[in-house]
């Protein structure tokens, strides 16, 4: 959704962006093409979207772009970690990054419960619905908007800028979504907590658990996790919306932001 993210009323002249994509597959040979394609369309900034920018196919989209002088931000999950960090000698975390290139990475965003006994249409749209209403009414949608704006605004203006090396903490989306109620604000926060929770019972589920009965119960358990995230947020906007005082961030047609509340 990041393309109506920057441009939520289909109203900016300030820019032109398309959208590619690989589809659900992340090998190289999904992403060949449509990388290709990017670099065809000769972007100022490509938003790399992936749930595990360390797969193959998300690495060969970095580095193709790399080669193509094209400036990229991946914008991903927990495990994407892997392809921004390399351990040294001394087995300590340390950032490592293509030049032109940074990330911003979301440990609230996790993965579903990708278990056949569970995980039909129905259940992966359900699913992804409540980390997309968490993650808007929290304020990880806010934040990224803003960061990203930062960079369209330099790339506009030829000033030099640095692309971000984030690794998002619940204080981040707090304070980009600007709640004026302390309890909409523990709320939000409570909820940003259950989805960071929610990654480590899926994953688990995923690749860990063998035991079926097990790996069920843990994987509907994050499903129900990430419902109840869901509504700790929506709780979250509702007293915002009681007291008048909900943030808005609206794009004009110059692509500036303005606040309204």
């Amino acid at each position: 959704m990041l393309d109506f993210i920057m441009d939520e009323r289909a109203a900016r002249k300030d820019i032109a962006v398309r959208v590619y994509s690989s589809g659900a597959k992340l090998d190289p040979e999904s992403s060949l093409g449509p990388v290709n394609d990017v670099i065809l369309f000769k972007p100022d900034l490509v938003l790399l979207i992936s749930p595990n920018a360390a797969l193959p196919g998300p690495t060969l989209c970095r580095e193709t772009l790399h080669e193509a002088n094209i400036p990229v931000v991946s914008i991903g999950d927990m495990p994407s970690k892997k392809a921004f960090y390399k351990k040294n000698s001394e087995g300590k975390q340390i950032k490592e990054t293509l030049d032109m290139q940074g990330f911003i990475l979301i440990p609230f965003d996790p993965m579903l419960g990708a278990r056949k006994e569970i995980l039909d249409p129905t259940e992966m749209t359900l699913f992804n619905a409540n980390a997309i209403h968490m993650l808007s009414a929290t304020g990880v949608t806010r934040f990224i908007q803003l960061e990203i704006d930062k960079i369209i605004q330099a790339i506009k203006k030829l000033d030099v800028y640095t692309l971000p090396a984030i690794t998002m903490k619940p204080e981040h989306a707090i304070d980009a979504a600007g709640f004026s109620n302390s309890y909409a604000a523990s709320k939000a926060y409570a909820a940003l907590v259950i989805g960071q929770t929610v990654a480590s019972i899926t994953t688990k589920a995923c690749f860990v658990e063998k035991e079926p009965d097990r790996y069920i119960r843990m994987a509907m358990a994050g499903h129900e996790m990430m419902r109840a995230a869901a509504d700790l947020a929506d709780q979250a906007r509702e007293i915002e919306k009681s007291n008048d005082s909900v943030l808005k961030t609206s794009h004009n047609q110059r692509g500036e932001v303005k606040l309204i509340t």
